[in-house]
């Protein structure tokens, strides 16, 4: 007789989710594999998910969802099993994200999370460590579907030049980053601008920041460190940083600008004509 693993569907939000895939699999009186041919997935990946051993992705949970007439059940619960995949003490501010009306981040070094396009997210979180590197990747990924809500936040980021031109996985990945960028021109509730290295010293010298506005509760300030997240409501804090990310807008090229910066990098520094260079 073959074993089943029996699950505590309380145990976390990915034993939930694999309890749930299961009862609704044997209530349709179908097998892993015959599931994984209907999803067009394997019957071993439809076990490792159903036994909590394999992080399920949002389309394999849209096709289940479809296949098994769930009414949209696990792709709803797909949400929480990403958040819950964050490290501990990021996890706050993956709810804030969610929370948020508004966005307002400056960044010294890399693209936010939230506009990561998924090859630069594998090279930013691969950079030490490869150990269970897709599912992390899905996981930075997912909190990107803040943007599909059906009142998605305002979201205003300032970057450093740094960003455009430190070149990160390869020129391919930059390229199709930068071009990741200038796809939100023309969309108000995503907005990019650049500081250039013309401004010299700023207002946002003491590093990256992000505030995070909300309907009705006091906006929040987050710094990280290495490992750790910082959040704070102080309004001494909140004050002054917001003193700080109007100085940088201000200092920023416009949102037309910066496209044009972003545009003229990507074709100089990581052009395809330069590929062909011996």
């Amino acid at each position: 007789m073959t074993h089943i693993n029996v699950l505590d569907p309380g145990a976390s939000p990915l034993d939930y989710f694999g309890f749930e895939l299961r009862r609704h699999r044997e209530s349709a009186g179908l097998t892993q594999r015959q599931l994984g041919d209907i999803l067009n997935y394997t019957g071993s990946l439809v076990g490792q998910i159903e036994t909590a051993r394999k992080l399920p992705t949002q389309e394999f949970s849209e096709r289940a969802d479809a296949a098994l007439e769930t009414g949209g059940l696990l792709s709803r619960l797909v949400e929480l099993v990403m958040r819950s995949q964050l490290p501990a003490w990021f996890r706050q501010v993956a709810e804030l994200e969610v929370r948020a009306i508004e966005m307002c981040t400056f960044h010294t070094h890399l693209v936010h999370g939230l506009l990561q396009t998924p090859a630069y997210a594998r090279a930013v979180l691969g950079a030490l460590d490869q150990e269970g590197l897709d599912d992390r990747v899905a996981v930075r990924l997912a909190r990107q579907r803040i943007f599909e809500k059906d009142a998605p936040p305002v979201f205003w980021t300032v970057v450093s030049e740094t960003v455009l031109r430190q070149e990160v996985g390869n020129r391919e990945v930059m390229r199709e980053q930068l071009a990741h960028l200038l796809s939100f021109e023309g969309n108000p509730r995503i907005n990019v601008q650049v500081l250039p290295f013309s401004v010299g010293a700023h207002a946002g010298s003491q590093g990256s920041f992000d505030l995070f506005r909300f309907m009705n509760d006091p906006s929040i300030l987050y710094t990280e460190g290495y490992g750790s997240g910082h959040p704070t409501a102080d309004p001494d804090t909140i004050g002054d940083c917001s003193l700080r990310y109007d100085h940088l807008q201000a200092a920023a090229l416009s949102i037309r600008d910066s496209a044009e910066l972003i545009r003229q990098v990507m074709e100089e520094r990581y052009g395809e004509q330069r590929d062909s260079l011996a």
